[in-house]
């Protein structure tokens, strides 16, 4: 199986002078071939497969490439499009480091580069979807030289934002996800906290959408295993802990390439409220997309993100200017950018000392 070898040198640069940790392996899987690049990096507790949808879409491909093929031949495809997706650390065939400090997203972010110089690739289209866009945007921050372009799929801001709107329903689906033990409680619950009921419960042949996303979650479940302790503790700290300063906010605003930010409506993970927000801190680059849908809304409404990412893609090697590719209100001189920006500094700051 195909696997990019992360240094402990280079993770110790993400984490900081005082992080110890053994070498990570991070497994990935390349689809199609071309002179575009899309790197693809997945959110939590999910697999390399959950891109689906945007591998077939964006590169027309079902089985990925021969390894034994050199990654950077583009000869006779320099219009196509490679895909490469891969499991973050802590889930499928990634290594599951055992120390909730090692998962951070600016580590994971070094993982993301690392495989970029694995595949010898100078730059990529960085799409990331819900945890898998914090990293990206981290990434982003980290070095935007090696960015084409940035698409977030329901994404939020981290910490306190990770926090789903308190409602009966979500609080239902805390509870019975803390007590979740079998793959069977577990497909059951990931279908109804990924995708809207509506979705759900569409026809499909003489079943639903229901029965057979069940069956496919279930065997998917029963052949790669649920997520180690490990791993669910130490992502879900990368996203607890995971922050944009107002500096690296304006490294991605002000690095020249486009974003484009993707959010299902119905979503009950990642709140649409901080998906606009963000979008609204990355004027004049970004450009905001609302679609009816859950939390895998690239899922429920493929045709819709694919084509937006080509559009993207496409925009990004023409002479579209930023403010021509932005679809939100220009910015104004007031100083509500400011107050927003405390505010969420308060809140962090409250929220650390609350879970200190």
């Amino acid at each position: 199986m195909p696997y990019c070898v992360v240094t402990a040198a280079a993770a110790a640069v993400a984490g900081g002078a005082h992080a110890q940790e053994e070498e990570v392996r991070i497994f990935y899987q390349r689809y199609g071939q071309g002179a575009t690049k899309v790197l693809l990096i997945i959110g939590f507790a999910g697999t390399y497969e959950s891109w689906g949808p945007q591998v077939k879409g964006l590169t027309g491909a079902i089985e990925p490439v021969d390894e034994e093929a050199p990654a950077g031949d583009d000869s006779g495809a320099a219009e196509g499009v490679e895909v490469c997706c891969f499991d973050n650390r802590g889930m499928g065939h990634s290594s599951v480091p055992e120390q909730k400090s090692q998962y951070t997203t600016a580590i994971m972010a070094k993982d993301a580069l690392a495989l970029m110089d694995h595949l010898g690739w100078r730059k990529a289209h960085v799409f990331g979807h819900s945890m898998g866009s914090m990293i990206a945007s981290k990434l982003a921050a980290m070095a935007p030289d090696r960015v084409a372009s940035l698409a977030l799929l329901n994404t939020t801001g981290g910490g306190y934002q990770c926090i789903p709107k308190v409602d009966w329903h979500t609080i239902s689906l805390a509870c019975r996800f803390l007590r979740a033990r079998t793959p069977e409680q577990r497909a059951i619950l990931d279908l109804e906290v990924h995708y809207t009921k509506e979705y759900l419960e569409e026809a499909v042949g003489s079943s639903t959408r229901r029965q057979m996303l069940y069956q496919e979650y279930l065997k998917g479940l029963s052949s790669g295993g649920m997520q180690s302790r490990h791993g669910f503790e130490g992502q879900l700290n990368a996203c607890w802990t995971h922050k944009l300063s107002t500096k690296e906010l304006d490294r991605i605003r002000l690095a020249g390439f486009f974003v484009l930010i993707i959010h299902g409506r119905d979503d009950v993970i990642a709140q649409l409220y901080y998906a606009r927000r963000l979008a609204e801190k990355l004027q004049p680059a970004a450009k905001l997309v609302e679609l009816h849908g859950g939390h895998l809304v690239s899922h429920e409404r493929p045709a819709e993100v694919n084509m937006s990412l080509m559009e993207m893609i496409k925009a990004s090697k023409s002479n579209t200017d930023l403010e021509e590719w932005s679809n939100l209100p220009k910015k104004s001189d007031d100083n509500r950018s400011d107050f927003w920006c405390l505010l969420d500094q308060l809140v962090l700051s409250v929220s650390e000392m609350v879970m200190a």
